[in-house]
């Protein structure tokens, strides 16, 4: 399970706005070099300089403008690299990617699409592609994963389809995230829940009341653009095949472990595929469980550089600075007189800080892990209650995550659908509707208050 990374008040540092030096050059660097390529009109401009590798000039920079001895601050780093919450949280990435290996060579994502899509008509392939990923997504608590596992098939049906190859990466996009946000073994979940001090079933029906008509305006929206000819020709449904998927979900819906979901589920579809596929052996299940946490390579090493890094701007008083920016805007906006304005105040700002966050992290996990103590802090200032905080948390680093052109997921379908991932995140439906359905609730809520009171 993931814990928050509470920092106590003896070791806060000084607000410095220098300290957020280094995500300035990290972001110059990733977004500056991939524009100008993409510009210059290079293919998979994104991925000429690697977000890991941006990162190491913007670590440099940290370490550089840090006051400490440089061993002090090469020991802060690897305490920042080696948290428990990075540490567990890259472990899920492996396991994630093992599994999503793995059930794809032994037929088990192509056994789960052909399901879904026996179940719709042609003219709902789009929305089903949506629920099929947000149902995997939802029981594997990783958008990385259900990417990994989806896209391959979808392209697949996107092609036989007719269909718009950019849509249908912000299809399977869409419904990743749909199922990453509201997860209950959701390392984001779990990250935002430990963070805020409420109950995951509170966070959820939070969640819940503000994703849903998001998730029914993206459907609505993908079935407008589905085509109802050339549909994908759909076989017999092997059950055997999809019983992984089904389990997991099972597992996870129970509350166990994400580690045990995720390793029985590894467990379970190299079984299937020993018993089913005919030259597939032990060795072969190896193989792919170590092509898994190949596939997941990238946000690894991005995920331990970014811990370290945002741990030496923790200490040099770079956090502490939004902190800081976002209390004085709290004060400037709300009204101290009134409680009721305060609190609105206070929402957006949580909203805006992780959303901030995100931007410089590109990692909704990291982000809620820095941004959790700020939010807590502003949320118990201003009565906002927790499961409403945790909530925020999550949904805004969800939405931030889903439109980053540098961030994995998107670099990820933009590598399987042979896209920039810029084309990946302009169809990233829910992530905008999710967005306005959580301001909207906002400024509702408030509302409904202010008229009550009246």
């Amino acid at each position: 399970m993931l814990h928050a990374n509470p920092h106590t008040h003896s070791d806060s540092p000084s607000p410095s706005a220098l300290a957020l030096l280094p995500l300035a050059v990290f972001l110059s660097l990733f977004i500056g070099v991939g524009s100008y390529l993409t510009w210059q009109g290079v293919d998979f401009a994104f991925y000429q300089l690697p977000a890991p590798v941006a990162a190491l000039p913007a670590i440099l920079v940290a370490i550089v403008l840090s006051k400490d001895a440089l061993n002090k601050t090469i020991e802060d780093f690897m305490r920042g690299v080696g948290h428990s919450d990075i540490i567990a949280m890259c472990m899920i990435y492996l396991l994630a990617g093992a599994f999503a290996a793995v059930a794809k060579a032994t037929g088990g994502v192509d056994a789960t699409v052909n399901l879904g899509l026996s179940l719709l008509p042609p003219s709902l392939i789009l929305p089903g592609i949506f629920v099929i990923a947000a149902f995997i997504a939802t029981a594997m608590g990783t958008s990385m994963g259900t990417i990994a596992a989806v896209a391959p098939v979808a392209l697949g049906i996107a092609d036989t389809a007719d269909l718009d190859i950019a849509l249908t990466a912000g299809v399977v996009l869409s419904g990743a995230m749909f199922g990453d946000n509201l997860s209950i073994i959701s390392d984001t979940t779990i990250a935002a829940t430990r963070s805020q001090g409420c109950a995951m079933r509170d966070k959820f029906r939070e969640n819940i009341a503000i994703a849903l008509p998001a998730a029914l305006a993206a459907i609505l929206l993908f079935l407008f653009h589905s085509t109802p000819s050339d549909a994908p020709t759909v076989t017999s449904i092997e059950w055997l095949k999809v019983l992984p998927y089904v389990t997991i979900l099972v597992l996870a819906v129970s509350g166990v472990n994400v580690f045990v979901v995720l390793s029985l589920g590894i467990i379970l579809a190299g079984g299937v595929g020993l018993s089913s596929v005919s030259d597939y052996s032990l060795a072969s299940w190896s193989k792919d469980i170590y092509a898994g946490f190949g596939n997941m390579q990238e946000i690894f090493l991005l995920s331990l550089l970014i811990g370290g890094m945002s741990e030496l701007m923790r200490r040099q008083g770079g956090l502490a600075f939004l902190t800081l920016l976002v209390s004085k805007l709290i004060s400037g906006f709300g009204k101290k007189t009134d409680g009721e304005q305060s609190q609105k105040a206070s929402e957006m700002g949580i909203a805006g800080l992780v959303s901030l966050t995100n931007v410089c992290t590109a990692n909704n996990t990291v982000a809620i892990i820095v941004a959790g103590g700020v939010a807590r802090e502003l949320a118990e200032q201003n009565a906002v209650t927790p499961r409403r905080s945790a909530s925020l948390l999550d949904i805004f680093s969800c939405v931030i995550q889903g439109v980053l052109p540098y961030g994995a997921q998107a670099l990820l379908l933009g590598s399987v659908f042979g896209l920039s991932p810029l084309a990946v995140v302009s169809h990233s439906y829910y992530c905008f509707f999710l967005a306005a359905s959580a301001l909207i609730a906002i400024l509702i809520k408030h509302q409904q208050i202010r008229t009550a009171a009246a």
